[in-house]
């Protein structure tokens, strides 16, 4: 390749890849005791569905809470990670969800976006695509 730069190797890839499951999960942990110590109570972690998969589902209350956690080197470049393709699916992801509980569809929801920064402070962005979306 031009300019010296080396080609990984799989195994590289793979170390990688769980390096940032690794981190992806302690990320979450992080979320998950920053809305436990507010009160909400996690109900899922990493939950799926054919649409995709959610990072958190909580309760605060009688409200479902689907929080997708992004880690970043800081918080702007966290938000910025997320796309409008995942947010479809996400909203897809917890219509199924939904449907699994007593009032289905009339369930209260709430979208947050959950940003940990590279020194694992936690900032939650709550409806952070509701209405508008």
């Amino acid at each position: 390749m031009a300019g010296g730069a080396t080609i990984p190797t799989a195994a590289q890839r793979a170390e990688r890849g769980g390096l940032a499951w690794r981190s992806g999960a302690m990320a979450e942990e992080a979320v998950a005791r920053w809305y436990e110590a507010r009160g909400g109570a996690v109900v899922a972690r990493r939950w799926r569905s054919p649409w995709g998969e959610v990072d958190l589902i909580l309760r605060e209350a009688a409200t479902v809470v689907v929080v997708e956690v992004k880690k970043a080197r800081n918080f702007d470049a966290a938000a910025h990670r997320l796309g409008r393709r995942q947010m479809d699916r996400l909203c897809a992801a917890a219509q199924a969800f939904c449907a699994g509980e007593p009032r289905g569809a009339l369930t209260d929801l709430r979208f947050d976006l959950a940003l940990v920064d590279a020194m694992g402070r936690v900032r939650v962005i709550e409806n952070a695509f509701g209405e508008d979306y």
